[in-house]
């Protein structure tokens, strides 16, 4: 598995190819089109994401000490930033994704280019899946050292 550096850069990379924003806003729109939907039965308020100027819902499953989520939205550029945060979180553990410097989204210019309400939405499901990480971390340490 590449480490979250590795995937990072090739967003990076994926996104160089590109000289306008039309395009890379595009690009982010077909791998939102590319993310397996949500299941209805995730979509609940306890999924949902506050913060987020659209409906976002963020599903979790810890798994041989590993996380993996879900996401769907039902706005097509935030289904694409949602694939490109789950292609940099899924399957990491706990402290990898505590630990993360998620840098490619200024190094793609993303930052620049959302309007400030997607930005902070797109925060508050980074700060989500960080949440989830240090939950599973602390209950697997409580876990272990009540064994």
């Amino acid at each position: 598995m590449k480490t979250i550096d590795e995937v990072q850069q090739e967003i990076v990379d994926e996104f160089g190819v590109f000289d306008d924003w039309l395009d890379k806003y595009s690009f982010i729109i077909e791998e939102g089109n590319a993310l397996k939907p949500l299941d209805d039965k995730y979509k609940t308020p306890e999924n949902l994401i506050e913060g987020c100027q659209s409906r976002v819902w963020l599903q979790t499953t810890y798994r041989d000490g590993r996380l993996y989520f879900q996401a769907d939205s039902d706005a097509v550029i935030v289904k694409g930033l949602l694939a490109l945060v789950l292609r940099v979180f899924n399957g990491r553990t706990p402290d990898e994704i505590i630990n993360a410097d998620l840098h490619f989204m200024e190094e793609i210019g993303l930052t620049k280019h959302l309007s400030p309400t997607r930005a902070n939405g797109l925060l508050a499901v980074i700060k989500q899946i960080r949440f989830y990480a240090i939950a599973y971390k602390a209950k697997e340490e409580s876990t272990q050292s009540a064994s």
